[in-house]
């Protein structure tokens, strides 16, 4: 399994042929994504985000997309907005690889911890968080607009 680092600088996107690969699995988690997916993708890379996806040969198998952030309780983290295995490949070791390789991104960019938000509804991901060592450590509270 290997890594692929989708980012963009100046507008355009780097590795542009495996961010199209990715939609398809990126949509298992995230089905409102608009149609332009690449768009709306590079307008988000644009801030700094970054996807990183696991990939056998010309698969894609998972996917990660996060930021580094700072602030004033946690310091410098590593932030997970999106992690997700194709439906296929659950249970396979592919989330793992990655939640390994962006731990140690993260401590590579000096962060104090790695943080995500998973939705309440997904009680098979929080096993695995579990399982990989994570703990619930704020109730996170939303407003809609």
């Amino acid at each position: 399994m290997q890594i692929v680092k989708v980012t963009a600088t100046g507008g355009q996107i780097i590795e542009a042929e495996w961010l199209a690969r990715a939609e398809t699995v990126h949509r298992q988690l995230r089905p409102q994504l608009p149609p332009d997916y690449s768009k709306r993708m590079a307008e988000i890379f644009a801030t700094g985000v970054e996807m990183w996806i696991a990939a056998d040969s010309t698969t894609v198998l998972g996917l990660a997309v996060f930021r580094i952030s700072e602030n004033t309780h946690a310091g410098r983290k590593l932030y997970v907005d999106d992690l997700v295995s194709d439906e296929t490949q659950r249970s396979k070791g592919v989330g793992k690889c990655l939640l390994d390789a962006l731990t140690e991104e993260a401590r590579r960019r000096g962060c104090q911890t790695l943080d995500l938000d998973s939705g309440t509804q997904r009680t098979d991901a929080h096993r695995f968080y579990f399982r990989e060592r994570m703990v619930v450590r704020v109730f996170g509270f939303t407003k809609a607009l």
